[in-house]
């Protein structure tokens, strides 16, 4: 027999119980071959590959959740930087890109479009500014399509003229956004160290290494986690992380059972598998309820950090002991909004901007998911994304930085931005300046250590 019937009736408590899902199965679809000198042209290039390459995607995700039984909550499309493809026309205004990729989405049925994006971290092309300079208009005028900008790495060290222009970015495209409580910000992340691979939105692209399509999953299973902690109370921390290594692998294997099964039936490679504590705002889908469970009062109490940094490690050992393509991100997400643990520890006071700044240290990304005051000046939103990425540069690590200056709330208000992306408290930002540093622009040069050849 190849499964037992405790091992069976384990799996079913898990999706009927304890909400673990197949968050996403992200297409990668390469687009280096659509450039072109008119835009217009490379505009209709890039619609015909998209709608040929993932006409079938929804519709296989569907019959897996049908045959299967396994809940695939998201379909969801990566493309290239469009500012890799787009530069070749010349054009400034990129707007009609997104506007396109859009609609492309909204045809094809899938949930986001990723790769409206520019990798800007060693300095900019006449199609990274003009990407960069776009966004704020075009997540005003679409619905689907997410954005990124990757300004440092490990290798390169981090791009500060790029910093201070996503500061101002971010400001603008709430501003653009100003009705719905800058919700276009929830679509735009700002990374050090982007993986090419990541199934995830909103920082999903499909970098320039990968090949002309593939085919990504995301896993997800924070209540998994949380009830198998449940099963070790008492015991000393080694036992736990392993009880949550076990965990890991088992979600791990059914995540590349989907995987491996969607790629097939769409012709195309099987990626990676990235295996993220992806939570949401439902009760029981929390990472912080999973810190909790492992003995902390609240999160953001002392010892948080420590938590998060086995709970990430054990799930990253689990998902590789599990299967041989697991990338992308891989460890535990903590976004506020989308969080009801989270949300509950920033409401009581428990977690602060910077505790949280302390725990991106160990966990798969950054500050995430953030609302801050609206009159938050666009330098200190920069300040924040350095440090941020000075974390990811200097621990050789992805980080990010998707924060949300909601226009008109000041700190302690309340914002609500419904479905997956939650509510949250508006949260307090440190006062003082930083906007003599961040006009200095330049480059912060690499560590030291990133010398390695």
């Amino acid at each position: 027999m190849l499964f037992s019937s405790v091992e069976i009736q384990e799996t079913v408590d898990m999706f009927l119980r304890h909400k673990l899902d197949v968050r996403a199965i992200t297409m990668g679809i390469s687009l280096l071959d659509c450039a072109s000198s008119s835009g217009e042209k490379c505009r209709e290039r890039i619609r015909s590959k998209i709608m040929r390459t993932g006409e079938k995607l929804v519709s296989v995700g569907r019959e897996i959740e049908e045959e299967f039984g396994i809940p695939i909550i998201n379909k969801r499309i990566a493309v290239t930087p469009v500012a890799l493809v787009a530069g070749a026309s010349g054009e400034d205004d990129l707007v009609p890109w997104a506007v396109m990729l859009d609609e492309v989405a909204k045809n094809l049925e899938v949930d986001f479009l990723g790769g409206f994006s520019a990798l800007v971290q060693k300095g900019f092309t006449k199609g990274d500014l003009a990407l960069i300079n776009s966004i704020p208009e075009a997540l005003k005028v679409t619905d689907r399509v997410c954005s990124s900008v990757n300004v440092g790495t490990t290798k390169n060290g981090i791009n500060m003229d790029a910093v201070k222009l996503m500061g101002q970015v971010v400001c603008k495209t709430a501003e653009n956004t100003a009705d719905r409580d800058g919700l276009g910000c929830a679509k735009l992340v700002v990374f050090c160290n982007a993986p090419e691979d990541n199934p995830f939105m909103a920082g999903a692209f499909h970098g320039p290494g990968e090949g002309e399509a593939v085919l990504s999953v995301g896993v997800s299973g924070p209540g998994v986690v949380k009830a198998a902690c449940e099963d070790y109370k008492g015991v000393p921390l080694d036992v736990l992380a392993d009880g949550i290594k076990k965990t890991a692998f088992k979600i791990t294997r059914m995540g590349q059972l989907v995987g491996t099964e969607a790629a097939k039936r769409l012709g195309i490679p099987f990626g990676i598998l990235d295996l993220s504590l992806a939570p949401t705002p439902s009760v029981g889908d929390s990472v912080a309820r999973i810190l909790e469970e492992m003995g902390l009062e609240k999160a953001g109490a002392p010892g948080t950090t420590a938590a998060l940094a086995l709970l990430t490690d054990m799930v990253k050992k689990g998902g590789v002991m599990a299967s041989g393509s697991v990338g992308g991100l891989s460890g535990a997400f903590i976004p506020v909004s989308e969080d009801e643990g989270m949300i509950d520890a920033v409401r009581s006071g428990s977690i602060s901007l910077e505790k949280l700044e302390a725990m991106t240290t160990v966990c798969s990304v950054g500050l995430d998911m953030i609302a801050i005051p609206g009159d938050t000046p666009a330098e200190t939103v920069s300040g924040i994304m350095a440090d941020e990425f000075a974390i990811g540069m200097v621990n050789n690590k992805t980080t990010a930085v998707r924060i949300i200056p909601v226009p008109g709330k000041k700190s302690g208000d309340w914002v609500e931005f419904g479905g997956l992306l939650g509510e949250a408290p508006v949260m307090s930002v440190n006062p003082f300046s930083c906007t003599d540093f961040i006009n200095r622009g330049g480059r912060i040069p690499a560590p030291i250590h990133s010398f390695r050849n």
